[in-house]
């Protein structure tokens, strides 16, 4: 029943917000971007598709993370890096087991961000596995904070020689 009621609830949210949505091109100066469909995750994996864009958001956390930097910083709310680095940080565990696998759908998610083709991303694993592995096996690794894990894979993303092929970036 709950489970349910939260659905309903974020369906709810999504059609309104989609009902609402402007494009921020078109807003007067100084109103900022529609958090539901110009920020966040959403924004990033569907910026020509605004309804679904907001419903990624609001599946994802409720919208949090979208209104968050429309708040804070309007100005990120399009800079894909941000946004990948934001995914990095929220999903790291996941993504670090998915480049020793090979593949994985969180992996896949963030070169969908950055906008890195199927041929670009098996590349991409391949050298970011190579370069990761080193980092994990160090002695301090463990005792490294989140951020500098993250930190440490996004920039291993941002340095792999394929990542210019990239659409996003």
């Amino acid at each position: 029943m709950i489970i349910v009621k939260v659905l309903t609830s974020s369906l709810a949210v999504a059609v309104c917000a989609a009902s609402l949505n402007v494009s921020a091109a078109n807003k007067a100066p100084g109103s900022g971007p529609n958090p539901f469909s110009d920020c966040g995750i959403g924004a990033a994996l569907f910026k020509d598709t605004k309804w679904a864009a907001v419903t990624s958001n609001v599946i994802w956390d409720v919208g949090t993370t979208a209104v968050t930097s429309a708040t804070a910083s309007p100005e990120t709310c399009t800079g894909v890096k941000v946004v990948a680095a934001k995914f990095i940080i929220d999903n790291y565990d996941n993504i670090v087991e998915e480049i020793a696998e090979g593949s994985g759908t969180h992996l896949t998610a963030m070169y969908n961000v950055l906008g890195c083709g199927e041929t670009a991303q098996a590349e991409m694993t391949s050298n970011i596995r190579r370069n990761i592995a080193n980092t994990i096996a160090a002695s301090d690794y463990q005792e490294q904070s989140l951020v500098e894990k993250s930190s440490h894979l996004y920039s291993v993303v941002n340095d792999s020689s394929v990542v210019n092929n990239c659409a996003a970036i």
